[in-house]
């Protein structure tokens, strides 16, 4: 594919992480070694899984508009036995006629509704019977199009991983465009750290949230056909009964760079806070672009501040620059960390977790870890039941945490419009 740095990108940033993916949901001393905890586990790979088939390329690689396309054919469609066309008819049945009370959340794409369905005839069956859906119903003319709606059809199809959330079904009926999925009983990240009604995050379930969500993407880059998520974040991955980590929302998916090639050059697309530096500099995308979404989703977790927070001035706006302010000297952890865990947190794992989160998100794209040694590290971290501290009142040579700020409420631009001249980055050299 063609080099775009001739011309400055066309940003089309940047979706609202509020209520955006909710499929499914309800409404000791540090050493010299923990420093850098990559280098002793950089051989480590992750485990074979099923890889997807080349033709998704074909689907993922193409753009996306806000326009429905006035011809719709069943054959752009890849086949999947995993995947079933159901009618508006049943979905409409199955959700209620869309009833308001069974309003899931809502996004650029449109509204997600609980509904029910038989689990052998996957046709409408009564609340409370079979097994519960999530179904997103998209806006004809919303942020998402059509052929965002076609790349998460086919990605889903063909990709299946217990860390990527599953599609049961698509209904293309007209200008009617829906999805069903499982239904994720415990929602997005987003809603359990920043919602103020939630229950503090344990931290052997934020541990648990980050191994599964690097699961997910280590499974996507490790494909043959490697596919770049390209919208990693909070409110995009979603939880289980037992908390664990399914990654959704495959709108933005992208067919990663083939033969001799170093980066896919597209269109800027994704959420501010999360999209990598260089990406939003110059459209050239790679794998490492998902891997700093990840750092910043690992940092929302240590700290419980959001990638981007507009009720704070200066630089405790933007996460990774405020991290990076604090993290000179490993021994202030608790400056960061989030004050809803109590101190109960291994200071050796939250200084591990730290320094990969900072690697993650460096501003240099080639220092960045792969996914498969972030997975590898995350798995090393020190058993949550040692070396706890129970308050940082204990340790009077370490200063206390920060009071932590009062929950944010920002809304992110829409996807789709085009992210402030203020906001963009300069042009990498």
């Amino acid at each position: 594919m063609g080099n775009c740095l001739d011309v400055p990108p066309k940003v089309d940033d940047f979706v609202s992480s509020k209520g955006h993916s909710v499929v499914g949901g309800e409404k000791g001393g540090k050493t010299k070694q923990d420093s850098n905890p990559r280098t002793a586990l950089e051989a480590r790979k992750c485990p074979p899984k099923r890889r997807p088939v080349l033709s998704i390329l074909t689907f993922i690689e193409k753009g996306r508009t806000g326009k429905l396309p006035s011809r719709i054919s069943e054959s752009e469609i890849l086949p999947s036995p995993h995947v079933k066309a159901l009618s508006f008819s049943e979905l409409k049945n199955a959700t209620r006629n869309f009833r308001p009370d069974g309003l899931l959340g809502e996004g650029g794409f449109g509204y997600v509704y609980k509904g029910w369905l038989d689990e052998q005839t996957l046709t409408a069956a009564k609340p409370g019977s079979g097994i519960v859906v999530a179904v997103k119903k998209l806006k004809p003319q919303g942020f998402q199009g059509h052929k965002e709606w076609l790349s998460e059809v086919n990605c889903l199809g063909q990709l299946h991983h217990p860390n990527l959330v599953k599609l049961i079904g698509y209904c293309l009926d007209g200008d009617n465009r829906l999805l069903v999925y499982e239904f994720m009983p415990r929602g997005s990240l987003e809603n359990h750290l920043f919602k103020r009604s939630a229950q503090p995050l344990s931290w052997e379930t934020r541990v648990k949230v980050a191994i599964g969500a690097a699961r997910g993407l280590c499974f996507l880059h490790s494909s043959e056909s490697q596919v770049i998520y390209r919208d990693f974040k909070a409110s995009n991955i979603l939880l289980d009964s037992e908390f664990n980590a399914k990654l959704s929302d495959f709108g933005l998916a992208k067919a990663g760079p083939t033969g001799d090639q170093t980066h896919v050059s597209t269109q800027v697309m994704g959420t501010h806070g999360y999209a990598a530096p260089e990406y939003v500099a110059t459209g050239r995308l790679t794998a490492k672009c998902d891997v700093y979404s990840f750092g910043v989703v690992l940092l929302e977790l240590l700290t419980g501040r959001r990638a981007v927070d507009k009720t704070k001035t200066g630089i405790e706006q933007k996460l990774v620059k405020w991290a990076q302010g604090h993290l000179d000297d490993k021994r202030k952890i608790f400056r960061i960390m989030d004050t809803r865990l109590g101190g109960q947190y291994p200071r050796k794992g939250a200084c591990m977790a730290a320094t990969l989160a900072m690697d993650c998100v460096s501003s240099n794209a080639k220092s960045r870890p792969h996914m498969d040694e972030v997975l590898a590290i995350l798995e090393e971290l020190p058993s949550p039941k040692c070396m706890f501290i129970s308050s940082p009142l204990e340790k009077p040579t370490i200063p206390s945490p920060y009071a932590k700020s009062p929950a944010c409420h920002d809304t992110l631009t829409p996807r789709g419009s085009p992210l402030p001249a203020h906001m963009k980055s300069p042009k990498a050299r």
